[in-house]
C-alpha cells in the first residue's frame, strides 16, 4: 500500500499523470477548461505568475501564451522533466523542483499565485501554511487563486476516477468508504476536498480581500486580492 503523501509522486507522475487527463469524460473536459478560463481572465499580458503544482506543464502552456513570464514548481522529477522535454510556447517559462508550503521564492516576487484542480488537498501539507506561503510571495495588488471541487460535481468526479482506476492509475475504489467528498481507493489513494466553508475557515484572520466563486457547477474557486 503506497502512503498518501507518496502517491503522487510514485504512482501519478509524467505520462501516468497525462493519462488521466486523456482519459477524463468529456464533462470533466469541460471543467478542466473551465478552470483554466476563469484563472486567465485575471492575468494581463505583464503578469508574472507562479503555478503551484504544475505537474508536467498542463496549464502552464496556456499560461505562457497570455503572460509575459510563467513559473511552475512540482516536487514530482518526473513530471517537471516530461514539461521541460514540452518546447515551450512562449519565452518566460520556468520550472523548478520546490515544496509549495516552502518555497524558495522572496516576498512579493509574483503578481498571481495559482493553485487549481484541488492542490490544496492533493499536496498533503497544512492548508493554512500554503495559502500564507501563496500570499507571502504575491505583490500588492496581486492575486492568489485555489480551487477545489463543487458538490454539485461529486457524480461526475467519481466517474472519472472510475475511469481511472479501470485504466489501472489509480487503485480499485472502495464504494463503501467513498463518500461525503471523498474517494478511498484499497491501495492506500485517498482524494479529499476543500468545500465554501473550509474556504472560509481556511482564510479567516488573513489580511487579504477574499471572494469565493463557484464556476460551471463544478470548481469552488477561493480569490484572494493582497492589499
Amino acid at each position: 500500500m503506497i502512503p498518501v503523501k507518496d502517491y503522487y509522486s510514485r504512482k501519478l507522475s509524467a505520462e501516468r499523470l497525462k493519462r488521466c487527463y486523456d482519459v477524463a469524460p468529456e464533462r470533466v473536459r469541460r471543467y478542466l477548461e473551465a478552470e483554466i478560463e476563469f484563472v486567465l481572465e485575471r492575468m494581463q499580458p505583464s503578469s508574472s505568475v507562479l503555478e503551484l503544482g504544475c505537474g508536467y506543464g498542463r496549464v502552464l502552456e496556456r499560461l505562457a501564451r497570455k503572460t509575459s513570464s510563467v513559473f511552475g514548481i512540482d516536487t514530482s522529477h518526473e513530471s517537471l522533466q516530461m514539461a521541460r522535454e514540452t518546447p515551450p510556447v512562449a519565452a518566460g517559462w520556468y520550472l523548478a523542483q520546490m515544496n509549495a508550503a516552502r518555497l524558495g521564492f522572496r516576498r512579493r516576487s509574483f503578481d498571481t499565485v495559482i493553485c487549481i484542480q484541488n492542490g490544496l488537498s492533493a499536496f498533503k501539507v497544512d492548508q493554512r501554511e500554503l495559502i500564507e506561503e501563496a500570499i507571502r510571495v504575491t505583490r500588492p495588488g496581486g492575486n492568489v487563486l485555489f480551487s477545489s471541487y463543487a458538490e454539485r460535481f461529486w457524480e461526475d468526479r467519481l466517474e472519472w476516477f472510475r475511469v481511472q482506476s479501470e485504466c489501472g492509475l489509480v487503485g480499485e475504489i472502495d464504494f463503501e468508504a467513498t463518500g461525503d467528498g471523498v474517494i478511498v481507493c484499497r491501495d492506500g489513494f485517498k482524494a479529499t476536498t476543500v468545500g465554501l466553508d473550509d474556504f472560509v475557515i481556511l482564510t479567516s484572520g488573513l489580511d487579504v480581500a477574499t471572494r469565493i466563486t463557484e464556476v460551471d457547477d463544478s470548481s469552488i474557486f477561493c480569490e484572494m486580492v493582497v492589499p
